[in-house]
């Protein structure tokens, strides 16, 4: 078997860099919380004699950067660990993932060329293969529907953040993880910082009283942007979308929803609980071209706790802007510099964090496939369904210029799915004659 890397002292890398570092093939390829969002929740299922030492099977569903990355990072866990069978929509990218994961687990990854599965229903095969972890990395548009199946074949999952794009979606992976708690199978998501130390201490002191009372919280994810891909000549609208997936909300749901929700999941977790309203603007100001798709490049959104404490937020996509990822929050006594682990007190004094980094992307893994081998409950889609919910609850009030509360987010029927999963088939939004996609404007946009 190919040695484990280490955990100590590897920093708080993302995966990306960690694949970087690791394999030259993807340089050319694309404690817990409080008890209210908790990584483990509900009962566990007792573990068999010899369970914690039995090879552990994986199917990885979704094979781009953050998908091999998951992979990679699953198959550094403790204890015996292959990758077996793995599905994406395009070929290409599986191969490109294969071809990376066989550099870095050489010894671990066995995966046959039939049990590589292309297209669409490419996830229901690679699932029906003998395997007990799913890792499911696709765009998020995608998340419920192949949440939902991996638990009804009773798989457990590690699923990448977020997990839906619209309220049924959300809907949906909340029954799933009701059924995946009933059948004792364990549930991960990719909302890393529940497992770094530096956030743990942080959230720990700030909930027991470091700052007094709350009054304000701050978060950001403020940057230049993220990839475009070219459309090539004869690819069709269906194509060029998956491959622009960022783009396109029944796949992505925004970028408040895609990176902004790690931030807005921290504040959630310092307050454990959830936004009852949001209100804000947004628009398309900078990246306005025919390859930006329909989505907004900001959003600022005002958010309100049952409580009355308000959270300020703001996610950006323009280059050459100042940025700032990172959550801050406002106590009677003081102030946090969450992202930092710095405490400020009123008085001047500064508490900084002492204790050991680690990468929490690797961490999160190896909790997962401990509570695996061990039958300790693990359940994590609930407080990542319920964060993915806030992310939207924002982006309907950016795009409607309205005031929507949690109950009207969480309940509304409008679904962001295409009507058939078909390369001939027409996505949600297609381009008028000029080549742009409908822009949703605040004030007419119906988001409820």
């Amino acid at each position: 078997m190919a040695s484990k890397r280490s955990k100590a002292g590897m920093g708080r890398t993302s995966r990306r860099a960690f694949l970087k570092g690791s394999s030259a093939t993807v340089l050319g390829a694309a404690g817990v919380g409080t008890a209210g969002l908790s990584a483990c929740v509900g009962p566990g299922r007792g573990s068999s004699p010899g369970e914690g030492a039995r090879t552990l099977r994986i199917a990885l569903i979704g094979c781009g950067g953050r998908g091999t990355g998951a992979a990679a990072q699953a198959l550094s866990t403790s204890g015996s660990v292959e990758l077996v069978a793995m599905a994406d929509a395009f070929s290409d990218r599986l191969e490109s993932s294969l071809a990376s994961l066989k550099e870095i687990h050489p010894e671990q990854v066995k995966v046959p060329e039939g049990s590589r599965f292309s297209g669409f229903d490419a996830f229901k095969s690679a699932m029906t293969e003998d395997v007990d972890v799913v890792v499911l990395a696709t765009p998020p548009g995608f998340r419920p529907m192949h949440f939902e199946h991996a638990v009804s074949l009773g798989k457990h999952v590690f699923m990448e953040k977020p997990v839906a794009v619209d309220a049924p979606g959300v809907r949906t992976v909340l029954a799933a993880a009701e059924a995946a708690v009933m059948k004792g199978l364990k549930v991960g998501v990719g909302l890393q910082r529940h497992h770094d130390p530096l956030y743990q201490d942080t959230v720990a002191r700030i909930q027991g009283g470091a700052i007094g009372r709350v009054q304000l919280l701050r978060c950001y994810w403020n940057g230049a942007g993220v990839w475009v891909r070219a459309r090539k000549e004869g690819m069709g609208e269906m194509e060029y979308q998956m491959r622009n997936w960022y783009y396109f909300n029944w796949l992505c749901g925004d970028h408040i929803n895609e990176q902004h929700i790690h931030n807005l999941d921290v504040c959630n977790w310092i307050m454990d609980g959830y936004p009852v309203e949001a209100q804000g603007q947004g628009g398309r100001q900078v990246r306005t071209g025919l390859d930006h798709g329909e989505i907004f490049d900001h959003h600022m959104v005002e958010y309100t706790y049952a409580d009355g404490t308000k959270m300020i937020s703001q996610c950006r996509h323009m280059p050459g802007c100042e940025n700032s990822i990172s959550e801050h929050v406002h106590g009677t006594l003081g102030t946090a510099n969450v992202t930092a682990g710095r405490i400020q007190l009123n008085g001047g004094d500064v508490q900084g964090f002492e204790g050991e980094k680690v990468n929490p992307y690797q961490v999160e893994h190896d909790r997962l496939f401990e509570a695996i081998r061990t039958g300790r409950g693990y359940m994590e889609a609930k407080y990542g369904a319920r964060s993915t919910m806030t992310a939207i609850m924002g982006r309907m009030a950016t795009y409607s210029g309205r005031k929507i509360t949690w109950d009207q987010a969480l309940n509304s029927e409008i679904a962001l799915v295409p009507s058939a999963y078909d390369w001939s088939g027409t996505p949600p939004s297609v381009p008028d004659v000029d080549g742009r996609y409908p822009i949703p404007v605040p004030g007419s946009t119906q988001v409820v």
